[in-house]
């Protein structure tokens, strides 16, 4: 008889002529000549093994493995590796990797995996705290509220294709999301950033598929839709007119700029404004409820407040600094709770620059408010729309361009000197350019709201441009014609023309032609088509085509 070793992976003591087979079995071979001799072991072991074969993919074939018993130490069992029923291979395992349960040994393959304490640690704040239902979206009472048409179609399930317009921030991509919930509908969601026109024609496709096998509504959802050209999203035009989905579109930008007229025409736009102060403390108040435990981390409303004035309604950029912080803090058990500093927040906020896009509807917002500051003579309010332009990157020239043609369009001849100062004004910024023009540009805004103001010479232009417009191109008469030639001189150019400084006082001549004679263009009697009636002030489209 053969003497024992150790198992190393249970630990009994098995005879060595006996070692290889009791690993082969799973640990659940015969310990002694007795368990050998005993029926009733037999059995149990027999039972045990078929436990074990369904614990793990239960072969084609039972076959009983055959092995030649041959002497080995222990250490070189370990290193063996183990050949199961099925024929594949199982790594050599350690006597600490496995574990005993009802009296079976489990691999470590198969124990359970160690859950996280937090499943959602790594999904973003601002994306675990989205609202999924109305209840829940903070601000938009006069979009969303009770009554509203938007509320009223959404709860009829009859939303057509819509356009959302908003500043960032402001809970579009969230809106279309619940919409697209409570239609019941298929929703396919696309941004115009990372997918192109053939992914939108692919979603169309499956939509239009989805459609027709199903019966069931379908909602393609684009975000940042100003991304497309406008003659990339003439693709829209005829799906969204047939109904083979219903298109909801979100936008930062001005859809009457941004987005092609015809798809405008098939869809209906709903603004979507900036998110009050007190709606931004509740929305980072319930954000803060999906991270920490109640009264385990304070911050009081005073630091909620000034990181939503700071964020402007931006409720992502607020959610994405308060977890910023919250992500900072000592992980160290604490039973006292932890307080949020204003210093903490803004730190983590780290806010550099402001909402303003030079090619956007800000820009034309924020010069034509600096236009109608300077012209109702308001220095003080001038000089903050300069500052929100400046300091948020504009060109300092574009400034300057603005202020030389307010000061003939506004100031005019109630101050000549305004029209200088202003050219000085564009050519210093070129010299020296920003940070150092700051001071140059709002000197000249300063004056030019303080100015006297005419727009004399800014009226008379305007009529004579309708003149010209609406009136026939009369022909110079012949008097004030230029007779350079004899022949000219012989069809009587400039025949009959009094020259002025060979007379003393007024001279009798008319210079117009004769259907136009007596009128005024400085009269403010004549009728005179405002723009500003028919296409918005008119340095509005200046600026569109100054950029």
């Amino acid at each position: 008889m053969s003497g024992k070793v150790q198992c190393p992976i249970c630990s009994k003591e098995i005879f060595e002529d006996k070692i290889n087979q009791h690993l082969d079995s799973g640990c659940l071979g015969a310990t002694d000549s007795s368990q050998e001799n005993d029926p009733s072991a037999t059995e149990g072991f027999s039972n045990r093994r078929n436990i074990q074969t369904t614990l793990f993919n239960t072969p084609k074939s039972k076959q009983t493995p055959t092995t030649t018993p041959r002497k080995q130490s222990s250490d070189s069992s370990v290193k063996r590796k183990r050949e199961r029923d099925d024929g594949s291979h199982v790594p050599p395992t350690t006597p600490t990797a496995s574990r005993v349960v009802d009296g079976i040994p489990q691999p470590q393959s198969l124990q359970p995996a160690k859950r996280p304490k937090n499943n959602n640690a790594n999904v973003p704040l601002a994306d675990l705290a989205r609202p999924t239902s109305l209840e829940h979206v903070q601000g938009h009472r006069e979009l969303i509220g009770e009554g509203t048409l938007l509320r009223s179609l959404i709860e009829q399930k009859k939303v057509p294709s819509l356009i959302l317009w908003g500043p960032p921030g402001s809970g579009k991509t969230t809106l279309a999301r619940i919409i697209a919930k409570s239609q019941g509908a298929y929703f396919k969601e696309l941004s115009a950033t990372i997918h192109n026109v053939a992914d939108v024609r692919k979603a169309a496709d499956e939509a239009k598929n989805h459609r027709m096998l199903t019966g069931q509504r379908s909602v393609i959802f684009l975000d940042e839709i100003h991304r497309f050209t406008k003659t990339q999203q003439d693709f829209f035009l005829p799906p969204v007119e047939k109904g083979e989905f219903q298109l909801i579109a979100a936008t930062t930008e001005n859809p009457s700029f941004r987005v092609n007229n015809a798809l405008l025409s098939r869809c209906r736009v709903f603004v979507l404004g900036k998110l009050t102060e007190s709606d931004m403390i509740n929305v980072l108040r319930r954000a803060m409820s999906f991270r920490v435990d109640e009264g385990s981390v304070v911050v009081s409303d005073k630091v909620l407040s000034h990181l939503a004035t700071i964020c402007d309604g931006d409720a992502r950029a607020a959610i994405n600094a308060l977890e910023m912080t919250l992500n900072s803090l000592s992980n160290t058990e604490n039973t006292e709770p932890i307080h949020i500093s204003e210093k903490a927040v803004m730190e983590a906020l780290q806010k550099t620059s402001l909402l303003y896009d030079r090619n956007g509807e800000e820009h034309y917002n924020i010069i034509s408010a600096l236009h109608k500051s300077m012209r109702g003579s308001d220095d003080n309010a001038a000089l903050y729309w300069l500052g929100r332009m400046i300091y948020a990157g504009e060109d300092p020239l574009y400034v300057a361009r603005r202020l030389v043609r307010f000061a003939s369009e506004d100031v005019g001849l109630a101050d000549n000197n305004a029209l200088p100062l202003a050219l000085s004004t564009y050519q210093s910024c070129q010299v020296i350019g920003m940070p150092e023009c700051d001071a140059i540009l709002a000197h000249c805004v300063t004056y030019l709201s303080r100015a006297p103001k005419s727009v004399e010479v800014y009226k008379a232009m305007k009529m004579v441009k309708q003149t010209i417009h609406t009136e026939t191109a009369y022909p110079v008469p012949l008097h004030i014609r230029n007779a350079p030639t004899k022949l000219m001189k012989e069809l009587d150019y400039g025949k009959g023309y009094k020259y002025n400084p060979d007379f003393q006082g007024t001279v009798e001549q008319t210079y117009l032609p004769p259907e136009l004679q007596g009128i005024d263009f400085f009269s403010h009697e004549q009728t005179l088509v405002d723009e500003d009636q028919t296409g918005g002030p008119p340095e509005a489209a200046e600026c569109l085509d100054d950029t």
